[in-house]
């Protein structure tokens, strides 16, 4: 396994829209793998492979208290979307950001698994945000795409600076973890 790279706002990279697998081999195995690694060390609760480079339909959560319940999803779509929520998000590609977005509060989705085997479930509360949020991301979407054109704007302008000065911000100690 391999600490990978996450991509940060607003590198165009993050824009591109994810490929679905026609299958899951041993090298999707190795990128869950990988990306398993890396959103734990981040830390985080959620990671598309977009955000590390990766343009492949492959998401990887763990919305478990104890971060050991790690979830699979392989060419995820979301089938239905029922009621609506405001939930705080971050994001590991926009560290130390925290903002309300407003998501669909009951999903169902349908996905592979690690093993490339066929799921549909459905989800609510955390785990369907997290879902929503990372498949935006297979879409070249981001939780700032949500926001007021005002505040994106702050956002990406701080971000850059802190790029420019050699600063990063800290991604721990939030009371909301980042996706």
């Amino acid at each position: 396994m391999a600490l990978l790279s996450i991509l940060h706002f607003p590198d165009p990279r993050l824009r591109i829209q994810a490929k679905p697998l026609p299958a899951v081999t041993a090298e999707t195995r190795r990128l869950v793998a990988d990306m398993l690694e890396t959103m734990y060390a981040a830390p985080g609760i959620g990671l598309a492979a977009t955000q590390v480079g990766v343009d492949k339909r492959v998401i990887v959560v763990d919305v478990s208290e104890n971060q050991d319940q790690p979830r699979v999803y392989i060419n995820p779509q979301i089938l239905r979307r029922d009621g609506t929520e405001r939930m705080q998000e971050g994001c590991l590609s926009v560290p130390g950001v925290f903002e309300e977005v407003e998501r669909a509060e009951h999903i169902r989705v349908r996905a592979l698994d690690r093993d490339g085997e066929p799921l549909e479930f459905d989800a609510d509360g955390l785990l369907a945000v997290c879902i929503q949020h990372e498949i935006d991301h297979l879409d070249g979407k981001l939780f700032v795409d949500y926001l007021s054109e005002l505040k994106r704007r702050r956002i990406r302008k701080q971000l850059e600076k802190e790029l420019r000065e050699g600063r990063e911000r800290p991604r721990t100690g939030a009371a909301t973890p980042s996706i």
